[in-house]
C-alpha cells in the first residue's frame, strides 16, 4: 500500500534520537527569546531566517544561543512538557529518548553558575510524569556530553548522571562537534557510566570519518550510534555494524542541513539497509531543521521505496532498539500491528 502523510501521522512511534532544546518549535522558542531578550529573535519570521544554517559549525553557534534561553527551571519544565506535547499530539509518539545536556544549563564552569542540577532534574521529572499521565507519552533521558566544552564538562555529567540521576535516565552519550573532539578521551567517563547500568549512544561519523564510529563501538561500547553517515565509507564498519546488530539513529533532513551530505539523492540509508544494518530513523533537532519524525519517515519511506509495511516495520525496529521497559515494548509494538491491520489509531 502507498505511504501517505496521513498514514504515517497516525502510526504509533518512538523515537530514539532526538535533542531536548533542540525539539523548542518555533512557539517555544519565542516564548523563551520574550523571556529573556538578546541575539535570538521572538518574531517567527526572523526566527527562521535565524535557523538557515551555513555549516556545521554555525548549526552549532546558533544552538548554543538557543540552549541560552533556558535559564530558569521554569523554563526547562515549560521547554519539556511543551517537547511532549507537540511529540504526541502532532506524531503519534508513544515513546521517545530525549537527548539532554544538563551541563549546558547547570554550567559549573561558568564564575555565574546556571540553576542547580537537583533543580533541573527536578523540572525534567515533573514534565516527565506530566507527560505520561496527559498525553500517554513515556519520556526517557539520555545525558549527553556536549564535547565542544571538553573534560570538564565530560566530567560534570558523569556526575550529574551518576549522583543526581533522574529516575527516567537511561543512556549516556556524547554530542557537539566531532572534529578536533576525539572519542578516546571519554572513554573513562563511559567506562563509569556503563558500569553504573546506563546504555552508551554516543554520536559519531556525522562530521568525520568511520575512524569515529569505530572509536565509539571499541572505546566507548557504543550500543547505538548517533547519525554514523560515514559508516557508509568502510566496507568492514558496515559488516561489523550488521553482524553485531548496532544500530544507527539515522536523521537524514539533519544531515543535509548540516552539510553533513550534500543531497538526499546521496545519502547513504540506502547503503545501509543493503549491507544488513539496523536503522532506526529520527528527527535531531526537528524545529531547527524544518522537519518532523512524521517528515523523517516519508523521506526514509521515499529514498528505500517502502510501502506501508516497510514503514510500520520502521517503526517496530525502532521500538525494539529501545531502551523502554518490556512491557513498553511490548504495548507499543502491539499498536503498531493493531494500526496496520485495520487502520485505526490506538488510544
Amino acid at each position: 500500500m502507498r505511504v501517505t502523510p496521513e498514514f504515517v501521522a497516525d502510526l504509533p512511534k518512538a523515537e530514539l534520537h532526538v535533542h531536548h532544546v533542540g525539539s523548542a518549535s518555533p512557539r517555544m522558542v519565542a516564548e523563551l527569546a520574550a523571556r529573556h531578550p538578546g541575539r535570538v529573535p521572538s518574531d517567527l519570521d526572523e526566527l527562521r531566517r535565524f535557523y538557515e544554517f551555513r555549516d556545521f559549525a554555525h548549526f552549532i553557534e546558533v544552538y548554543l544561543a538557543v540552549v541560552d534561553l533556558v535559564r530558569t527551571p521554569e523554563d526547562i519544565r515549560y521547554l519539556t512538557y511543551e517537547v511532549a506535547r507537540e511529540m504526541a499530539e502532532g506524531q503519534s509518539l508513544r515513546y521517545a529518548e530525549l537527548t539532554c545536556t544538563p551541563y549546558t544549563s547547570v554550567r559549573p564552569h561558568d564564575p555565574e553558575p546556571g540553576m542547580a542540577i537537583e533543580a533541573y532534574t527536578e523540572a525534567i521529572e515533573d514534565a516527565r510524569v506530566a507527560a505520561e499521565r496527559d498525553f500517554g507519552l513515556v519520556l526517557r533521558w539520555i545525558y549527553d556530553i556536549p564535547g565542544e566544552a571538553g573534560l570538564p564538562s565530560a566530567d560534570a555529567t558523569l556526575g550529574f548522571a551518576l549522583d543526581h540521576a533522574p529516575d527516567g535516565l537511561v543512556g549516556f552519550g556524547l554530542g557537539g562537534p566531532e572534529v578536533g573532539v576525539p572519542r578516546p578521551q571519554f572513554q573513562p567517563h563511559f567506562d563509569a557510566a556503563r558500569a553504573a547500568g546506563l546504555h552508551s549512544v554516543p554520536h559519531a561519523g556525522e562530521t568525520t570519518g568511520p575512524e569515529t564510529v569505530w572509536d565509539a563501538l571499541r572505546l566507548l561500547g557504543a550500543e547505538r550510534i548517533g547519525h554514523g553517515t560515514s559508516a557508509a565509507q568502510d566496507p568492514a564498519l558496515l559488516a561489523h555494524l550488521a553482524e553485531t546488530g548496532v544500530p544507527l539513529e539515522v536523521c537524514p533532513s539533519s544531515n543535509i542541513a548540516t552539510r553533513a551530505v550534500a543531497d538526499l539523492s546521496e545519502h547513504p540509508i540506502t547503503a545501509f539497509r543493503d549491507a544488513g544494518v539496523t536503522v532506526t530513523v529520527a528527527s535531531d533537532d526537528p524545529p531547527m531543521f524544518g522537519t518532523t519524525l512524521n517528515r523523517e519517515y516519508e523521506v526514509a519511506a521515499e529514498l528505500l521505496d517502502l510501502d506501508t509495511d516497510g514503514v510500520a516495520d520502521l517503526a517496530r525496529t525502532a521500538v525494539r532498539a529501545s531502551f523502554a521497559e518490556d512491557a513498553v515494548k511490548t504495548r507499543v509494538l502491539g499498536e503498531i500491528d493493531a494500526y496496520v491491520a485495520d487502520g485505526t489509531r490506538p488510544r
